[in-house]
């Protein structure tokens, strides 16, 4: 079941999810923040700056696009989501925000239909558009599936603070399909204070609290005499042989005076904590010194996510993520032994979470849908986007990304690998790729170009189309790069066809820590699901 999907994720969920198959969504989708996100790699040569690439722009704005997804739901037979989405258009008018508001409108639908009747929907967002989002799913679910607007504390007060309050949280809109979903109550732990002022008593058992046996309504059927000590006017809360269980477990508390009541013991250790609120501010964001921070700038902590899934899913059941960016809702998932399905729009995305789930669970079974497999689904990729393909081709050979949809000069860099010659001090490696029909000597030449610029030590050119002789010659002239263990081409030329039979680049002692590793989980049988 385990499945990762490039692509958009409407198509994806039209054409690959069943009716009625999960049983959690989770999603975080853009923010209509007006804001773009860069993904930093981690270079132990110190270039940090450098090393990045624009993974996506969160704007939308109205068009065509918006207007397809308008119509869509207009049509899609739900006449209050239609009725919603219409009225919100009257109001916005033809913007940014309704631009937004109808592209997830039409996937609302679509994960409201491959829900199971038991399952749940929570929706990550922030005050920029939750109220607007709401209204939407009220539309979609239904006012009467509404669950919990919980508020994760996500950062300390920031903003301008000088004309308004300072903002420091999320707001994740929890919604069930239908009036009976799974549910598993998740506790926090007391503070402090709560233990101090109620846990004040220990005996040989352990720490207790005191708690009354007073029956809340009048029970004369419960009205009874224990060892000389009366009950409330009510009656006890219990019968008479509760109390003698009770009692022969050491769990009554008798008081010096008779004309005191029988209390019960709570020990400590038998609690389970407070019951989780809607108010989370246990869970610290993603900062800089984290163990878990991967470097994606929108990664959400792991504790958050697992938090979700154990609170509305069990063991075996189907979690899915339509924009699982960095792949936390996977990781967790995995973790948790839940199968998933993962869906995001950009190859770098599907080749993190690749990456991060290789890192953390060793011999991960799972199955990749959308990037190519052939050639044809190579050259089908170049033609819609080069940007994509780059950062797919930069993939197959476990190199940094490098640069992005920026305009300006071409810098000649695609992808950089760092390696460690002699295991201490980091090198560089530059990747140059062409998705064009024609390759020629010039492009290899530019590349030596590139690699001397740079101060780099081996330059690897990757093609779509098959190398030519003059190229393979240009490239020997080229020369070798020189280690105490050996030498190694200064100019490589690998085909997309040759990547896909498992020819790798020669390189030595590969730095594979350039995005940064995820950590490995400490389980067993990774992929042993119960089913």
């Amino acid at each position: 079941m385990n499945r990762l999907y490039y692509g958009d994720n409407l198509d994806v969920l039209r054409g690959c999810i069943d009716d009625e198959s999960v049983d959690l969504v989770y999603l975080d989708p853009p923010f209509n923040s007006q804001a773009t996100y860069n993904v930093l790699f981690r270079s132990t040569a110190g270039e940090k700056s450098r090393a990045q690439i624009e993974a996506f722009e969160d704007t939308w704005h109205w068009g065509d696009e918006a207007e397809l997804a308008f119509d869509q739901v207009m049509h899609a037979g739900n006449s209050d989501a239609a009725e919603m989405l219409r009225s919100m258009r009257a109001f916005l008018k033809e913007n940014d925000m309704m631009a937004y508001l109808a592209m997830m409108a039409v996937r609302l639908l679509e994960l409201h239909r491959i829900l199971k009747p038991t399952g749940s929907l929570y929706l990550h967002c922030d005050t920029t558009a939750s109220h607007y989002l709401k209204l939407l799913i009220d539309a979609v679910f239904g006012p009467e599936r509404f669950r919990n607007e919980i508020i994760w504390k996500r950062t300390t007060a920031h903003g301008n603070v000088s004309v308004r309050f300072a903002g420091c949280h999320d707001v994740i809109l929890l919604y069930a399909k239908g009036d009976q979903p799974i549910w598993n109550q998740q506790f926090i732990e007391y503070d402090r204070k709560y233990l101090a002022d109620k846990y004040r008593y220990v005996d040989e058992r352990g720490r207790y609290r005191l708690d009354n046996l007073r029956n809340p309504g009048v029970r004369p059927n419960l009205t009874y005499d224990y060892k000389g000590f009366k009950p409330h006017p009510n009656g006890w809360a219990i019968t008479f042989e509760r109390m003698q269980k009770l009692d022969s477990e050491g769990r009554l508390y008798f008081p010096k005076k008779r004309t005191g009541r029988i209390q019960l013991k709570r020990y400590l250790d038998e609690q389970s904590g407070v019951a989780m609120p809607d108010i989370w501010t246990d869970i610290s964001p993603i900062n800089s010194q984290a163990q878990e921070r991967l470097g994606y700038p929108t990664q959400k902590p792991q504790a958050l996510l697992e938090r979700i899934i154990k609170a509305s899913s069990n063991e075996g059941d189907i979690v899915l993520d339509p924009f699982c960016g960095c792949g936390t809702t996977i990781h967790a998932a995995q973790k948790l032994k839940r199968p998933w399905i993962g869906i995001d729009i950009t190859h770098l995305a599907i080749s993190l979470i690749e990456k991060r789930l290789k890192d953390a669970f060793p011999g991960i079974n799972y199955e990749v849908h959308g990037t190519p497999e052939d050639l044809d689904g190579a050259r089908d990729l170049a033609a819609r986007d080069k940007y994509q393909f780059q950062w797919w081709a930069v993939s197959l050979v476990n190199a940094v990304p490098f640069a992005g949809k920026k305009k300006g000069a071409d810098t000649g860099i695609d992808g950089l690998i760092y390696f460690k010659p002699d295991g201490k001090t980091t090198e560089k490696a530059i990747v140059s790729v062409k998705g064009g029909d024609n390759v020629n000597v010039a492009m290899v030449r530019d590349l030596a170009h590139v690699v001397d610029r740079e101060e780099a030590k081996i330059g690897v050119f990757i093609a779509l189309a098959e190398s030519t002789g003059p190229m393979r010659t240009e490239a020997v002239k080229a020369g070798y790069y020189k280690t105490l263990y050996g030498k190694y081409p200064k100019i490589q030329i690998l085909t997309i066809r040759e990547l896909f039979e498992g020819k790798q680049p020669n390189i030595p002692l590969v730095d594979a820590a350039t995005f940064k590793k995820a950590p490995k989980e400490a389980r067993g049988d990774q992929n042993a699901l119960p089913f």
